[in-house]
């Protein structure tokens, strides 16, 4: 409880709603892919608690914490909220697992290894409730059969909807789209 009226404080009623959704949602997964929900939850309440701060504020932020900051950084500063917050949630929430602090750091553009802990966070951050957009219904269906098929169809729509738009994909999200295709053909045989 404490936890969350701590991030109630710091986000907007919009992202503080879309975090407890992204925690319920990726709780009710855990057991599918045999891990904790209450471990889960907590990176799923937390994985935006750095996403309100302003691009400014994660730049500077991103220096105090040593984080690497790359040109993609300094033209989408938003990209930090992950590693800004695994460092917000180590310091101002002291959160120490390692699991839940590195959900944080890579939920939005991912890496490729990542763990499943990693990858259901990053999935529930992408189909919770409340979010909606063309295909969100196909992948939530995907999502019922397999969440690490529907995770690699969240990272085709992302890496789609940038193209079509003209806007900067991240290297980081194609390396771990490009890792998620091989793994999967790995578990596949």
């Amino acid at each position: 409880m404490q936890l969350e009226t701590q991030l109630k404080a710091q986000l907007t009623p919009h992202r503080y709603k879309h975090s407890l959704s992204v925690a319920q949602l990726a709780a009710a997964w855990a057991p599918r892919m045999k891990l904790e929900p209450k471990r889960v939850w907590i990176a799923g309440l937390l994985h935006d608690c750095a996403h309100d701060l302003p691009g400014s504020v994660l730049l500077q932020k991103s220096e105090e914490f040593g984080i690497l900051i790359g040109s993609m950084e300094r033209k989408l500063p938003f990209l930090l909220h992950g590693p800004v917050g695994a460092q917000l949630a180590k310091r101002d929430y002291g959160i120490t697992d390692p699991l839940i602090l590195d959900a944080i750091h890579h939920h939005t553009t991912g890496i490729p290894g990542m763990c499943p802990f990693s990858r259901l966070i990053c999935l529930a951050d992408y189909l919770e409730p409340s979010r909606s957009f063309p295909g969100i219904e196909h992948l939530r269906r995907l999502a019922r059969r397999n969440l690490d098929q529907a995770l690699l169809a969240a990272f085709d729509s992302t890496i789609g909807y940038l193209l079509e738009n003209e806007k900067l994909v991240h290297p980081q999200t194609i390396l771990t789209r490009n890792w998620l295709l091989e793994f999967l053909k790995e578990v596949r045989g």
